[in-house]
Formats: C-alpha cells, structure tokens, sequence
C-alpha cells in the first residue's frame, strides 16, 4: 500500500457483520451519525475530508466501504446488484450499532441508499442527495463507463485505472485540483484491492437501472417525512444537475432549490467544507433546505 493509502486504513477500523462479508468503517466525531455512501469507481476514501468537517460541526461522520469496493471482503459469491448492496448495508449499519441517522449518498449510493430507506423509513433523519441517479428506468451509463461492463475491456480498463493514468482520468471527468496525484492514485489501489478488481466488475455489471426498481424507490422518496436537500457540483460533466439533478428534485418533491458547488463528479474532493455544512444545516433545520 502507498503512504496515502495506509494513512487511510489506519484511520478506520475492521467492522464484521455476522452471517455475511465484513468492510471496513471510519467514524469521526460525537453527535448525530451522518452515514456517507460512495459508488463508483469509489470507496469511503472519497468521504476522507468531509469525515473532519463533520465533526468539527457536532456530527459523527461516517463512511464504510460498500461490498465489491475498497477494504470491504469483496465474496466471489454474493449479490452486487442494488438490491443486494442495500440490504447488506442494512445488516453492516446494524453491527456497527448505527440506529437512526443522517444519509448523504452520491452516485450509485443513491440508489442504495433509497433502497435502505424503503427497507426502514423511520430511521432515516434526514437526507443529503449529491450527484446521483433517481429515475433511474430511464439511465443509460455514461460512455467513459460503458467498458466495464463487457468481459475483457472491463478487465483491462480496471488495469489502467490502477496506474498513473488514473490521475488525468480523475481530473477529466471527476475532480478539479484541489486532490494531488498521489491522493487520486489511492482511487486506482483500492479499485483492485484484494482481487483486481473483479467484485467492483461484479457491481458494474449489476446495476438494476429497471422499471421494477425505479418502482420501489420512487414512492419511498415522494412519501418521506424527513427533511432533504440536493447539493450538486457545477462540473460534472456527466450527472449534470438538468437533467439529474432536476429529476431528483422532483423525486423528493422538493420546493427548494438545489445547491450548487465547485467540483466535478467527485465534488466531495472539491467541496468538502461546503458539503459538511450544508449538512449540518439541514440537521439543524429539521425541514428541507
């Protein structure tokens, strides 16, 4: 592992889930827990900087890495589609002793996490919606994606995601300059870390970008009695806040307006600050912001 790499392991802890994989969780702060869901091609270690953020504000923040990513067991045999990514995070929030909380999710998170609040409605506080998918029956995978899901390119386009490459990558399509190359490198060593990469495969060739889906969290969403926010970056050059942002604003039935800030896809890597505060606004609100 790198230096930035195991700095960031040490900072976290082992968390086992009995009767299925374990992962590896970071918790930072006493206060309300503020669960953070990455996606792909991701782990916990996007939340890195907005983990302090949150504690600095009176919030617990926490980050686990989801199965097939990051420091999580990564099991041949499993279920990496959405549904399954979901109910296994019910069962990690469980073993870590997380009960009600505050959920921001980004990316595939999103739909992961829409999912966990169908499973249990009531535990959710609150919600923070950054660059996501909602109507997802209608999502189509971006171009620069797309060869992860083809046996063989997926496989080599993982190879260059762990080398040097992954940094220009990361500052096209994900980041402005606020991460050095060396923290963007840590993003290629965790994509195949354990087993080059062949659960996150697993993941990207899972998603469940269907009508049945769509049907499951769309309701949970419009019928929610917790407060929500969108907080979106300017330039993702992919998950563009019309029309992205926009359906998830009417997914939630939201009359405020959504929040834009510096940044592309990976707007945590930008927008740390600003994202940890928007949070902590709306937890002291109690209504949508």
């Amino acid at each position: 592992m790198s230096a930035a790499l195991q700095q960031w392991h040490g900072r976290g802890a082992r968390l086992e889930v009995p009767g299925t994989a374990g992962t590896r969780i970071w918790r930072e702060g006493d206060g309300p827990a503020v669960v953070c869901l990455h996606g792909v091609p991701a782990s916990a270690y996007l939340y890195r900087k907005v983990l302090p953020e949150l504690a600095a504000r009176g919030l617990e923040g926490i980050a686990l890495d989801l199965q097939g990513l990051g420091f999580s067991d990564r099991p041949e045999h499993f279920d990496y589609s959405w549904t399954g990514l979901s109910g296994w995070l019910e069962k990690a929030l469980d073993a870590a002793g997380i009960g009600d909380l505050h959920l921001v999710v980004h990316d595939i998170g999103g739909p992961v996490g829409f999912d966990l609040i169908r499973r249990n409605p009531a535990r959710i506080r609150s919600l923070t919606v950054l660059n996501t998918i909602t109507k997802v029956a209608s999502f189509t995978k971006p171009l620069v994606m797309r060869p992860f899901e083809y046996r063989g390119a997926g496989e080599a386009m993982v190879r260059s995601m762990n080398s040097p490459m992954v940094g220009p990558f990361m500052r096209w399509k994900g980041t402005n300059n606020t991460p050095t190359f060396a923290e963007l490198r840590v993003y290629g060593e965790l994509l195949t870390h354990g087993d080059g990469g062949k659960a996150f495969l697993q993941v990207m060739r899972n998603f469940e970008a269907n009508a049945q889906f769509e049907s499951r969290i769309l309701p949970v969403l419009a019928e929610r009695e917790f407060p929500a926010q969108i907080v979106w970056s300017r330039g993702d050059p992919e998950l563009t806040a019309e029309p992205f942002g926009a359906m998830a604003k009417e997914a939630l039935g939201l009359e405020t307006d959504i929040h834009l800030v510096e940044g592309k896809h990976f707007l945590q890597e930008d927008s740390f600050a600003e994202i940890a505060e928007r949070v902590a606004l709306l937890v002291d609100a109690g209504t949508d912001i």
